[in-house]
């Protein structure tokens, strides 16, 4: 009865590991890390969707200031549509128009003297 009683005695204490299992757990360790890298350099993984949100931010910022600038431009074809005094204003500042009977002055810049 002793010999059936030895082994089952908690005093021996842990058996020690086999080769078979030191295997198991190595590759369970080597699976692990292999899951751990790829969920964060993978293609799906923590860096691509950190990248890819900063991407999402650019990009609605940039469609936003898009809009506002269409918007503005709808607004000025509107007026050119519109108002005369737009189109003559316009005409005036970008073409250097004048009004038949007005004189243009043009004042030059004179370096001052030494």
């Amino acid at each position: 009865m002793s010999d059936t009683s030895d082994s089952l005695s908690p005093a021996r204490g842990p058996r020690p590991a086999t080769r078979g299992s030191r295997v198991v757990r190595l590759a369970l360790i080597v699976i692990a890390a292999v899951v751990l890298v790829d969920a964060l350099v993978g293609e799906k993984g923590l860096l691509a969707t950190i990248r890819a949100r900063h991407e999402y931010t650019e990009l609605s910022a940039q469609i936003s200031r898009t809009r506002t600038e269409n918007a503005n431009l709808r607004e000025v074809a509107r007026g050119l549509r519109e108002d005369p005094n737009a189109i003559e204003e316009l005409a005036r500042r970008e073409l250097g128009l004048i009004r038949p009977g007005e004189t243009l002055f043009i004042i030059k810049d004179v370096a001052p003297a030494k």
